[in-house]
């Protein structure tokens, strides 16, 4: 049984674990957000760099998708590459990005067509913390 001394100090440390594994959470949601971002930006340049890759694009991004899976395991197959690639084309200002938003918020935001509606989508998700559930 914890005194009420004992109490305080559980609580204080419990606290301090739950505020570190919340920051961890965001850290590496910001990084993820950040590297399928510059993924998407990597495969939209490559494709650009000359005509004939978009004809054979889809055979060179199923190629990535399955080296990369080999390597990093799931979530580099070819959808999450095209996805990736539609995230850097709905968002190619960077520095737009919410960090508050996780990559399951960007997901059901870059399904919305109109820009404008997109970047309102993006905002008030951000501006009011809604959960992925909440955007849906």
């Amino acid at each position: 049984m914890l005194t009420g001394e004992s109490r305080s100090l559980y609580e204080q440390i419990s606290a301090l674990i739950v505020q570190a594994r919340s920051r961890v959470r965001s850290a590496i949601n910001q990084e993820m957000v950040l590297t399928y971002w510059q993924v998407g930006q990597l495969i939209v340049e490559d494709e650009q760099s000359g005509e004939i890759r978009a004809v054979y694009g889809k055979a060179v991004l199923d190629g990535l998708a399955e080296r990369l899976t080999a390597e990093f395991g799931k979530g580099f197959d070819g959808s999450s590459l095209r996805r990736m690639r539609q995230f850097y084309l709905a968002f190619p200002n960077r520095a737009a990005l919410r960090h508050e938003l996780s990559w399951t918020h960007y997901r059901l935001i870059i399904k919305v067509e109109n820009e404008v509606a997109r970047s309102w989508y993006m905002n008030e998700a951000s501006a009011e913390g809604w959960s992925t559930r909440a955007l849906e």
